[in-house]
């Protein structure tokens, strides 16, 4: 007697399908995709430059952002994509002045990206919409992209007035003492030192 083993396709088929099921849709197994970002707005804007900001739904997990750009002319269009991050801003950079662009922001999570949030409209200023004659002479743009001044900021005036406060102390103090070894020389004679 042979003994012969046969499987039955339609016991093999189900086990197979779902598991091509599982494959073609991640997001039914462990996880979901973010919703889309809330509250997208623009802010500080400059003739070449604006800041997006959002705020992701709660209890989603997200990774990263992609932001699609565009120029309403047509004429330009740009993508960003950043991952491993929990920023909720962003910078856009290399504007020009005086023209209209969207902006639409998608989160990143873990099982792929949100559907892209509603688009914002703004229009960039013009130059002289928003600087005065000789702010732009030394063209820093790492502050002029994150709102920032060339005048100093809080931090950097603390730690100059404590390093000033500090040096005032110090120099004071060797005064003192100068006029203190002077004083006690007089009194303590040629030759001997003074006790302070």
């Amino acid at each position: 007697m042979t003994a012969s083993h046969h499987l039955d396709p339609g016991v093999m088929l189900p086990p197979l399908l779902l598991l091509l099921a599982c494959w073609q849709t991640p997001g039914m197994v462990g996880g979901t995709v973010p919703a889309a970002p809330e509250n997208v707005s623009v802010t500080q804007l400059r003739a070449d430059s604006a800041r997006v900001t959002w705020n992701v739904p709660q209890g989603d997990t997200v990774i990263g952002y992609a932001i699609s750009q565009q120029r309403q002319d047509g004429l330009m269009q740009r993508s960003i994509r950043e991952v491993n991050t929990s920023s909720r801003w962003c910078v856009l950079w290399d504007l020009d002045e005086n023209t209209h662009y969207s902006v639409q922001v998608q989160s990143v999570g873990l099982h792929g990206d949100s559907q892209p949030s509603h688009p914002i409209h703004f229009w960039t200023l013009e130059r002289t919409d928003h600087y005065p004659a000789g702010v732009l002479d030394h063209h820093e743009p790492a502050m002029e992209g994150l709102g920032m001044t060339p005048h100093l900021q809080t931090g950097e005036l603390l730690i100059i007035t404590t390093v000033l406060l500090l040096w005032a102390v110090r120099h004071h103090q060797g005064q003192r003492l100068e006029q203190h070894q002077g004083e006690g020389q007089e009194a303590a004679g040629p030759g001997q030192f003074p006790l302070l």
